[in-house]
């Protein structure tokens, strides 16, 4: 143990009970602040500031007959007992309510009330998120499709902390500033993609035109550009191989508008009646048929193949970018999403994608400088989140340093 740590079962420092049941249909905008356990997973701050809330859900109930133990106070922690994977068995937040706000824990969460005052408030912000911490939620959650601690079990689990206030306090106001860095960040990158977005919604259109260039747009469709769809190859999954020589792009590799390739199955060999274009090249343009339909993604890869209810756009006539960024305008995706046919599992057809009608620009030169121009927008956008992903990075570092005392901000004599 770290000189001056100290190791506790969260049962002797906190009491814990259960929330408010009440449904989503439930909530409405008026009645008192209410906590549901799918607002704490939504979130990815470390705290819930009562008096900030004013967009959050309330529920119109006597609050004399909601037990004390559910009213959130300042300095309180309530963690989720219900998620859907183990990643999220042990989120929680800690309750800013310096004003005293009624305010109601819900659905499928656990109280957490100090019963002592050995950590302070500033701290409980970040002192769960160890991996040490996060393992033991881990081991103790329980299920199948929904997995959960419980009251009795969460008290089990070990906190290591530094006795010393002071440096609880240290290590608080190090996450703080990292965290303030990147909300500040993570505000920047969402004002830059609306400006984005409304840039997509003038330029895509003609309602804004480019410096230089006049003339009529034509409104056509995807067909009449000449542009058409291919087909993936239906792979057998008795094929697939761990860490295979290529990999095997399938709808849910396309479903966030770009192309995740991470969890790929794989495959050593292509077989024999694999057609050309299933084989990718770099800058090929794909989309979902299935599921969450109409998204679309650039290739940026090499060594991959399309399976099958993946669609390819070949014989691009306009150009190639131009024609990328009307595929990822909301308005594409919007419509898309409205003519997909089917229940639990939507399906696109070539026909709903051929009879889109799209604004074109009277010269291809026009088409490439707007390209240009968003994709000098998306550049920095990238760059910003790349900076994003490593302050993530370095709060994470931080955290596996500072609470647990490998790093002390403070030498305690």
């Amino acid at each position: 143990m770290v000189k001056g740590w100290v190791e506790k079962p969260l049962c002797e420092l906190f009491d814990f009970s259960g929330g408010v049941p009440a449904s989503r249909a439930e909530l409405i905008d008026k009645g008192y602040l209410y906590l549901h356990y799918g607002d704490i997973h939504a979130t990815e701050r470390t705290y819930i500031d009562a008096s900030a809330e004013i967009h959050m859900p309330r529920l119109n109930v006597d609050l004399n007959k909601v037990p004390l133990k559910a009213l959130l106070n300042d300095g309180d922690v309530v963690f989720v007992d219900a998620s859907e994977d183990y990643e999220g068995a042990s989120r929680h937040v800690v309750v800013r309510n310096c004003g005293a706000v009624p305010f109601i824990s819900g659905l499928h969460t656990i109280v957490a009330k100090a019963k002592t005052d050995e950590l302070v408030e500033g701290f409980r912000e970040f002192c769960f998120q160890t991996a040490t911490v996060k393992s033991q939620f881990n081991f103790y959650a329980v299920g199948t499709k929904v997995v959960g601690v419980n009251k009795s079990t969460i008290g089990k689990i070990m906190l290591r902390f530094p006795q010393s206030k002071r440096e609880q306090r240290a290590i608080a106001a190090a996450l703080s500033d990292t965290e303030a860095l990147i909300a500040a960040l993570e505000k920047l990158v969402g004002k830059k993609r609306d400006i984005k977005q409304g840039a997509m919604q003038g330029l895509l259109t003609g309602k804004r035109r480019l410096e230089g260039f006049a003339g009529e747009w034509a409104e056509t469709t995807v067909r009449d550009t000449g542009i058409r769809i291919l087909s993936g190859y239906a792979f057998r999954s008795a094929t697939y191989v761990a860490a295979g020589r290529y990999k095997i792009v399938t709808i849910a590799n396309v479903q966030q508008n770009r192309l995740d390739t991470a969890n790929c199955s794989t495959v050593n060999q292509l077989p024999a009646d694999l057609q050309e274009h299933q084989l990718l090249r770099r800058g090929d343009i794909l989309i979902s048929l299935t599921g969450n339909v109409g998204r679309t993604c650039q290739v940026n890869e090499d060594a991959l193949a399309l399976n099958q209810r993946v669609g390819l756009f070949a014989n691009i006539t306009l150009d190639k970018m131009f024609f990328y960024y009307v595929l990822q305008d909301t308005r594409f995706i919007d419509e898309m999403a409205l003519r997909a046919k089917g229940g639990a599992q939507p399906n696109l057809s070539n026909k709903d994608i051929y009879s889109y009608q799209l604004m074109c620009p009277p010269t291809r030169a026009e088409q490439t400088a707007i390209a240009d121009i968003l994709s000098g927008m998306d550049a920095e956008i990238q760059a910003l989140a790349a900076q994003l992903a490593k302050l993530r990075d370095i709060k994470q570092g931080m955290i596996s340093e500072l609470l647990t005392g490998r790093v002390r901000l403070i030498q305690e004599v």
